[in-house]
C-alpha cells in the first residue's frame, strides 16, 4: 500500500550519534544567524534548488524545468560542485568537458542545453564571482544553483527545497540514524517548498494532510509535482525502433529491466509497472559509476529474462553507460532510455512559473542598473536608494 514516507527507515541504535552530530549542524547555523558567518548577496537573479535530506529528490528534473521557463528569454547558468568528478575548482564547461571534469549531472544538462552556461565549482560565490565577471559568460543573466540548500556563504533571491513524497522530512531523523543533513527547522529557510514524486492519484484529503504536516509559514509556497513520461529513446544507434514510444504503447506483456543508479527509483518503478507489470530492477547507488563487473552482470542478467523484453534506465544512468565498453550487442539494441519532466499539480504551474519570471524580471541587472540611476537622482538622505539593497525573493 502506499503511504508518504514510505521509503523512511531509522537506524534507532544510531539515535545518539543523529544527537552529536545535530549539535554541529546547529551550531554552524546559529553562526550564519548571527553573523559570525556571512552570507553574501549578489547582483543577480540566483535561485538555490536543494533539499536537506541524503540522496535524490528529483532535483535535476527540476532544474532542468526552471532551465527550459527562463532559456526562452535570458541568458541562463547553472552552477553546480560536480559531484564525484576528477577535476578541482573552477571550470566552465565546453563542447570537449567530459563526465569526469564536471560530473555526471552537469555532463547531462550541458548536452541537452548546449546554449546554457554550465560550470563547477565547489565554493558557489566563487562560482558566480567568476560566472558574472570572466569575458566568456558575463552576459548571463540568472544562475540556478544546484543541490546548494546548505551552501549558506551564497544567499539566494529564491530558496527552493525539494522534499520527496517518499521520504518526507517530517518523518525522518537526523544522520546516521536516519537522512536529514539538518533538523526540520531547516526547512524554514526556504521561500518554496516542492513536494516531488507524488503518485499522480492524490486524493484531497492527502493534500490537506501533507500541507498541515509541513506546517510552513505564511512567506513559504507549497506546491506538488509528479514526474510525466516521455517517448522512450534507443541510447545506441542499433536500439528496436519499435520500442521508441510511450509506455503506454508498449505490449503489456514486454517484460522490463529497470536499470538505475539514483537514489530513489520507488516511483518510477510504481509508475511504468502501472503500465507492464513484469519489471526486473536492477539497482545501484546514487551515481554510481559501472565497472566491467557491473557490465558483465547487466549482460548476465538480461540474457535471463524471457521475450519479449526490454531495458529502461535513467537519462542521468544513460550518461555513464554510454562511456563504458563490454555490454552485449543484445543489451544495446534493447537499452532505452526514459525521459522525464516536471509536472506540477493542482493546476500551480502557472502560479509558480509567474513568481519566478517575476523574481529574475525584477531583479536582472539591467533593472537594478535603471534603478540605481533613479535612485541617485537628488533627493533626501532617507531615499532608499541610499540605503544597501538585497535581491530576495521575499521582498517582492
Amino acid at each position: 500500500m502506499r503511504t508518504e514516507g514510505d521509503m523512511i527507515k531509522i537506524r534507532k541504535w544510531l539515535l545518539p550519534l543523529s544527537w552529536i552530530y545535530g549539535l554541529g549542524v546547529r551550531f554552524r547555523n546559529h553562526l550564519f544567524e548571527i553573523g559570525a558567518y556571512k552570507s553574501r548577496s549578489f547582483m543577480i537573479p540566483v535561485i538555490s534548488v536543494g533539499n536537506i535530506t541524503v540522496g535524490g529528490s528529483g532535483k535535476t528534473p527540476h532544474v532542468e524545468y526552471l532551465i527550459r521557463l527562463l532559456n526562452k528569454n535570458m541568458k541562463v547558468a547553472v552552477l553546480s560542485r560536480g559531484y564525484k568528478r576528477k577535476s578541482k575548482g573552477y571550470i566552465l564547461a565546453d563542447e570537449d568537458s567530459t563526465m569526469k571534469d564536471i560530473g555526471d549531472e552537469p555532463f547531462q544538462m550541458k548536452r541537452k542545453f548546449d546554449n546554457i552556461y554550465v560550470a563547477v565549482d565547489k565554493d558557489r560565490c566563487h562560482g558566480i564571482d567568476m560566472l558574472t565577471n570572466n569575458k566568456e559568460s558575463s552576459d548571463v543573466d540568472v544562475i540556478l544553483l544546484d543541490d546548494a540548500f546548505q551552501h549558506r556563504y551564497v544567499k539566494p533571491g529564491i530558496n527552493i527545497l525539494l522534499v520527496d513524497y517518499h521520504r518526507l522530512i517530517i518523518y525522518d531523523k537526523l544522520l546516521p540514524a536516519g537522512q536529514l543533513r539538518e533538523p526540520l527547522s531547516g526547512k524554514d529557510r526556504a521561500d518554496i517548498v516542492i513536494v516531488t514524486k507524488c503518485p499522480k492519484d492524490l486524493k484531497p484529503m492527502e493534500y490537506r494532510v501533507l500541507i498541515k504536516q509541513l506546517n510552513l509559514f505564511p512567506y513559504q509556497e507549497l506546491y506538488f509535482t509528479t514526474f510525466e513520461y516521455e517517448s522512450l529513446k534507443p541510447l545506441f544507434p542499433i536500439g528496436a525502433e519499435k520500442y521508441c514510444q510511450p509506455l503506454g504503447h508498449l505490449p503489456k506483456d514486454t517484460n522490463i529491466m529497470l536499470l538505475t543508479g539514483i537514489a530513489s527509483p520507488k516511483q518510477m518503478k510504481q509508475d511504468i509497472r502501472a503500465y507492464c507489470p513484469s519489471i526486473y530492477s536492477m539497482a545501484f547507488g546514487d551515481h554510481h559509476f559501472f565497472t566491467p563487473k557491473d557490465i558483465v552482470h547487466i549482460n548476465n542478467f538480461f540474457e535471463k529474462i524471457p521475450e519479449p523484453k526490454i531495458i529502461i534506465t535513467t537519462e542521468k544512468d544513460a550518461t555513464r553507460l554510454q562511456l563504458t565498453e563490454g555490454l552485449s550487442d543484445e543489451v544495446k539494441a534493447r537499452l532505452f532510455t526514459l525521459p522525464i519532466h516536471v509536472h506540477f499539480m493542482l493546476g500551480k504551474e502557472e502560479s509558480f512559473n509567474t513568481k519566478i519570471l517575476s523574481y529574475v524580471q525584477k531583479n536582472s541587472r539591467n533593472s537594478i542598473l535603471a534603478k540605481r540611476k533613479d535612485d541617485h537622482k537628488p533627493t533626501n538622505s532617507n531615499h532608499p536608494g541610499n540605503r544597501p539593497r538585497t535581491i530576495s525573493f521575499r521582498n517582492n
